[in-house]
């Protein structure tokens, strides 16, 4: 139960962070933090939680790594729903205190968004859903690679928080124009919940693409890495 809800906490920070940055700062009068700030952001709050609950849980933070993990052979698939469904919870939760705090500003709109994850109109560029469903396999894979690699037994000790953090804060310099970046279905349902209509009807692709990237980036590892990305 310790690891259940060092997860929910953990999930928690991730989106009120991340997201928070995204919604909060992002375009602030005159000194918005931008796409770098929002990036910066988001990976530091996977390497401070890392720090902080690595060795209670694991820090996974995240379905995608989660499964990926367990598809990578580090992971108890008898512990995987009870994760996924903390991780969610924390990232429902950390949405809801999200609008309670950004709903306190005059003129604040929830349907503009809310740093949901979106395609077409609702891609920050325009991108098409193909765009989309390519850009979050390839950086879920990606991702996991980096996850499995810096917690290889064979890697330096101690800085795979450093590693993963600044593997993430990457991934959102790169994407956030096609998706505002998910790789992360608990980051995407804990934000769509809440503006509903487009969101929640484009939700589908924020699950779908980051678990197959998961599991090709832990397919990837283990022939990379062999028998001992395993042990």
């Amino acid at each position: 139960m310790k690891a259940y809800a060092a997860e929910f906490f953990g999930t928690f920070w991730l989106v009120l962070g991340g997201c928070g940055s995204a919604v909060i700062a992002a375009a602030f009068p005159d000194v918005g933090i931008g796409l770098l700030g929002v990036s910066l952001a988001f990976g530091l709050t996977v390497l401070t939680m890392a720090f902080a609950i690595g060795h209670i849980s694991g820090c996974h933070l995240n379905p995608a790594v989660s499964l990926g993990l367990w598809a990578g052979g580090r992971f108890s698939g008898g512990q995987l729903a009870p994760y996924i469904v903390a991780q969610v919870a924390g990232g429902i939760v950390a949405g809801g205190v999200l609008y309670l705090i950004a709903s306190g500003q005059p003129g604040f709109d929830v349907s503009a968004g809310f740093a949901s994850n979106g395609y077409g109109e609702h891609s920050p560029g325009g991108y098409s859903m193909m765009s989309a469903l390519i850009t979050e396999v390839v950086m879920t894979m990606m991702f996991l690679l980096i996850i499995l690699g810096a917690t290889d037994k064979r890697a330096p000790a101690g800085f795979a928080p450093i590693a993963i953090g600044l593997g993430l804060t990457l991934i959102h310099l790169i994407s956030i124009p096609v998706t505002n970046t998910s790789v992360n279905p608990a980051r995407s349902t804990g934000v769509a919940l809440y503006v509903g209509d487009w969101a929640v009807a484009q939700l589908w692709l924020f699950w779908v693409a980051p678990l197959l990237g998961a599991l090709a980036g832990a397919a990837i590892y283990r022939f990379l890495g062999g028998k001992e990305a395993t042990e």
